[in-house]
C-alpha cells in the first residue's frame, strides 16, 4: 500500500452552495461545511500527512472537490479536463501547485475528459470509471499515460446499473488486494483479480472511504460499513462529511494525497 506523507485540500467558498448537485440533499451550510473540511484536514495530519491548504476560490463553487483536477501517482502525475464545463478552470491553480510540488505533468487534452473521481489507484492497476463526466477519449489518454509509466489499466463503465456519478462513488482500494464495492458496481475480469467486500446496499454511500496509511477514513454514520472493516483488521477514522454529500461529493473527492 502507497505510504502517504502529502494532501492538498482547498476549503469551500463563499459560492460553494452554488456547486453541482444531484443529490437533492437540499443546499450545504457553508458554516458547517467549513468545519467539516477542517476536521478533515486534521484527520489528515493525524494520519502523518503534511497538508497544503489552498485559497478558496469563490469563481469555482466545487473547488473543494480537489481530486477532480489531477491523479498523482508515484511515477506519475495527472493534470484532468473535468466533464463539467463549469468546472474547468479549476485546474490552473492546481496545476500550478502540482509544478512546485511534483515537477513534469501530464495532462488530459480535449475532447477527452477525465474526473479524478473517476480514477480508483488499486496497486499497479488503474481502473478507469466511464461516466457522465469521463468519457472513452479521456479514459484512453488516461490508460495510455499511465501504460508509459509502467502501470496497467481497464475502464469500468457505471453508467448503466450502478447509476455513479463517479467510479470512487462506489469502490475504494483498502490495500492487501481488497477492494470495498457497492453490490452494482460491474464486474469486469480485473475486478476478478482482487477480493471484493460488499457494503450493505443501505450505506452505499460509505463505499466512498479512503485508505491513509494505517487507517481508513468512513463518513460517519454507517456502522455496518465500519464494523465490516473492523472485521477486517482496519483502523476506520469517522468523519461527517453531510454538506459536501449534498453537492454529490464525498471523503476521496476533498483531497489529492500522494
Amino acid at each position: 500500500m502507497i505510504e502517504f506523507t502529502q494532501a492538498i485540500a482547498r476549503p469551500p467558498g463563499a459560492t460553494f452552495s452554488q456547486g453541482l448537485s444531484t443529490a437533492g440533499l437540499g443546499p450545504p451550510d457553508l458554516a458547517l461545511a467549513s468545519t467539516q473540511h477542517a476536521a478533515y484536514c486534521d484527520a489528515l495530519r493525524a494520519c502523518g500527512l503534511a497538508v497544503t491548504v489552498l485559497d478558496a476560490d469563490a469563481g469555482f463553487a466545487d473547488a473543494p472537490f480537489v481530486e477532480d483536477t489531477a491523479v498523482l501517482a508515484e511515477r506519475v502525475t495527472i493534470v484532468t479536463r473535468p466533464g463539467a464545463p463549469s468546472r474547468r478552470g479549476e485546474v490552473d491553480s492546481i496545476r500550478d501547485c502540482l509544478r512546485g510540488l511534483r515537477g513534469e505533468l501530464a495532462e488530459i487534452r480535449a475532447p477527452g475528459t477525465v474526473d479524478g473521481g473517476d480514477v480508483c489507484q488499486a496497486g499497479s492497476h488503474f481502473f478507469i470509471g466511464l461516466s457522465a463526466r469521463t468519457n472513452a477519449d479521456g479514459a484512453a489518454q488516461f490508460g495510455a499515460i499511465v501504460r508509459a509509466a509502467g502501470y496497467t489499466a481497464s475502464t469500468i463503465d457505471v453508467r448503466g446499473s450502478a447509476k455513479l456519478l463517479h467510479l470512487k462513488s462506489g469502490i475504494a482500494y483498502l490495500g492487501d488486494g481488497r477492494l470495498l464495492a457497492v453490490r452494482d458496481l460491474p464486474r469486469t475480469a480485473e475486478l476478478a483479480r482482487f477480493e471484493i467486500v460488499e457494503v450493505d446496499a443501505r450505506e452505499s454511500y460509505a463505499a466512498n472511504c479512503v485508505r491513509v496509511n494505517d487507517r481508513v477514513l468512513v463518513a460517519a454514520g454507517y456502522p455496518r460499513t465500519a464494523d465490516l472493516l473492523v472485521a477486517r483488521g482496519y483502523s476506520p477514522l469517522l468523519l461527517e462529511v453531510s454538506e459536501f454529500r449534498k453537492l454529490d461529493g464525498g471523503l476521496s473527492c476533498l483531497s489529492l494525497r500522494f
